[in-house]
C-alpha cells in the first residue's frame, strides 16, 4: 500500500480536505495532536477551491478572489505536522472510530480518538427528461474541468437551474472566453416573497455585494431567462437540443452541451453508515445529521463540519472546521487550547459568515417540478429505472428506499444512491403521502465507495475476525 498511514492509531482523523477539513486538521495539528488528514483527490481545496495549487490559470481575475481565498488554510496546513494523503478513499468509518481508507489499489483501517467528519456536499439531483444524454452533465463537473484543466465550452451552450454556483460559473466561463448561447433560470417567482424576511439580513452581508457583481457581469454578455417551469434534454445519442417552457409559451434551443445545477447537499453517505442520526430539513430540502454543539453527532467522538452538517458556503465551513476541532482539543489536551482563538470569538465569526444565508435557500429552494419527475423521466441512473418504476413499486407494497431495493435495485449501482437518494425519498413520500422524514433514506453500510475484493482479502484478519464468519 503506497503512501499508507504512518500510524495505527491518530488522536483526530479528517476527512476531506476542502475548507472545512483543512481547518479543522490545521487547527488540531497546532494543538499538539497526531492528526490525519484523508482526501480523495489530487490536492486540497475540495470543489470550492479544486485545484488551487495545480491549476494552470495563472490569472487571478478569472477565478475570482474567493477561490485564491483558500490559499491561507492550504499555507497553514502545509506548516502544521498533520500528516495528509490525497488520493485516499475512505470506505468505512464505524462507531468504534475505525477507519477502513484505500490509498494506491491497497487498503488499511486505522483508528482515532476523535474523527471529524468534512465531507462537503454533492449537488442535487436534476432529473429532467434527457439528464442522461451525453452531452448532459452538471454545472460543477463543469468547473472542475475549468478550474483543473482551463477547459471551457466553445460549442452550443445551455446552462440551466438556480443558486449561487451557476452565476459563477457563467462568469468563470465568460472570463476564459468560453461560450454561452442562454441561461436558463428555474428559480420559482414565489420564492421571493418567501425570502423576502430576511432580505435585510441578506442585504449587508456579503453575499449581496458578491452575488449582484456576478449576476450584472453575466447579463451584460449572455441572455437569461427567468421563470423557466420545464426542461427537457433532446437528441439522438447524444444531446442535440434544450426544450423549455415559460408559463405556456416553449422554445426549443440547438446545443451540444447543457449544464444543469440546482443547489447542492450534505454529503452524507459516509455519516450515515458510521450511524449518525440525520433528520429531514424542509428549507433545504435534504437530509442533515442531528448535530450538537460545534458539530459533534449522534456517535460518540465523531463530529460533522462544513457543508456536510448543512450548506452555509466555503467561510462558514471554514469555521466550523475550527470549531469541530476545538472541540477535539478541549476533550483530549485541553491545557493546548490557551494557544488557539477562543471557541466564542469562531462562534461569533460563524454568526456573521451565515449571516444572510437564510434567504439564500428560500430564494433558491428548488421548484417540485425539478425535484419529483414525470413518469417517463429517468431516476435512477445506475439501473436506468424510471419515476414510474418506482410510483408502480409503492402501488405494488414497497414502504421506502430500502424495500425498493428489493424491487428495483434502486441505489444499489455505483454511486450508492448519491445521484438518485433525494429523488427517490421525495417521490415515495408524494406516492404514499407521507413526509420524506417518515419515508426516511436508503440504508447505507460499508464498504460506501467502490474498492477491489482483493484489498478487503489482502487485511490481516485475527482469529476473532475469522471466528466471527467461520462455522464450527
Amino acid at each position: 500500500m503506497t503512501n499508507a498511514p504512518k500510524r495505527d492509531a491518530y488522536d483526530v482523523v479528517v476527512i476531506g480536505a476542502g475548507p472545512a477539513g483543512l481547518a479543522a486538521a490545521s487547527t488540531a495539528a497546532k494543538a499538539g495532536l497526531t492528526v490525519l488528514l484523508l482526501d480523495e483527490n489530487a490536492g486540497p481545496g475540495g470543489q470550492v477551491w479544486r485545484a488551487i495549487t495545480s491549476t494552470p490559470l495563472a490569472d487571478r481575475r478569472q477565478l475570482g478572489p474567493d477561490f485564491w481565498s483558500g490559499e491561507d488554510l492550504v499555507r497553514s496546513l502545509r506548516e502544521s505536522n498533520a500528516e495528509v494523503i490525497h488520493r485516499a478513499t475512505v470506505w468505512s468509518l464505524d462507531q468504534a472510530l475505525e477507519i477502513g481508507v484505500s490509498v494506491g489499489g491497497g487498503s488499511a483501517f486505522v483508528s482515532a480518538r476523535r474523527v471529524i467528519l468534512a465531507t462537503g456536499a454533492l449537488e442535487r439531483p436534476f432529473p429532467i427528461p434527457g439528464w442522461t444524454l451525453p452531452g448532459v452533465m452538471t454545472a460543477g463537473a463543469a468547473q472542475t474541468l475549468l478550474k483543473s484543466s482551463g477547459l471551457v465550452p466553445d460549442e452550443p451552450t445551455v446552462i440551466a437551474g438556480q443558486g449561487p454556483l451557476l452565476w459563477l460559473l457563467s462568469a468563470q466561463i465568460l472570463r476564459l472566453g468560453g461560450r454561452i448561447d442562454r441561461i436558463l433560470d428555474t428559480t420559482e417567482r414565489r420564492n421571493i416573497a418567501v425570502a423576502l424576511p430576511h432580505a435585510l439580513a441578506f442585504a449587508t452581508s456579503p453575499y449581496f455585494r458578491k452575488g449582484l457583481a456576478l449576476m450584472r457581469e453575466v447579463r451584460a454578455k449572455v441572455k437569461v431567462v427567468s421563470g423557466v417551469t420545464a426542461l427537457d434534454a433532446r437528441g439522438e445519442g447524444r444531446l442535440q437540443s434544450v426544450t423549455y417552457r415559460v408559463g405556456a409559451r416553449e422554445e426549443t434551443l440547438p446545443a451540444s452541451l447543457l449544464l444543469l445545477h440546482q443547489g447542492v447537499v450534505p454529503n452524507v453517505n459516509l455519516a450515515m453508515a458510521a450511524g449518525v442520526a440525520h433528520a429531514w430539513d424542509d428549507v433545504q430540502l435534504a437530509w442533515l445529521p442531528v448535530l450538537g454543539e460545534d458539530g459533534a453527532t449522534s456517535v460518540e467522538g465523531i463530529a460533522v463540519a462544513g457543508d456536510g452538517a448543512g450548506i452555509g458556503g466555503a467561510e462558514a465551513a471554514a469555521l466550523r472546521g475550527r470549531l469541530a476541532a476545538l472541540a477535539a482539543v478541549a476533550a483530549l489536551a485541553p491545557a493546548a487550547l490557551t494557544t488557539l482563538e477562543p471557541v466564542a470569538s469562531v462562534r461569533a465569526e460563524l454568526v456573521r459568515a451565515e449571516r444572510g444565508r437564510p434567504f439564500l435557500d428560500l430564494l433558491f429552494r428548488p421548484a417540485k417540478a425539478f425535484r419529483i419527475p414525470a413518469d417517463d423521466t429517468i431516476v435512477c441512473r445506475c439501473e436506468e429505472i424510471t419515476a414510474r418504476d418506482i410510483r408502480e413499486s409503492v402501488a405494488m407494497g414497497a414502504t421506502g428506499p430500502n424495500q425498493l431495493k428489493a424491487y428495483r435495485r434502486t441505489g444499489m449501482g455505483p454511486c450508492q444512491g448519491r445521484l438518485c437518494g433525494l429523488t427517490v425519498t421525495e417521490l415515495m413520500a408524494e406516492a404514499r403521502g407521507k413526509t420524506p422524514q417518515e419515508i426516511g433514506y436508503y440504508r447505507l453500510r460499508a464498504p460506501v465507495k467502490p474498492i477491489a475484493l482483493a484489498e478487503l482479502a489482502a487485511l490481516p484478519t485475527t482469529t476473532a475476525d475469522t471466528d466471527a464468519v467461520v462455522r464450527g
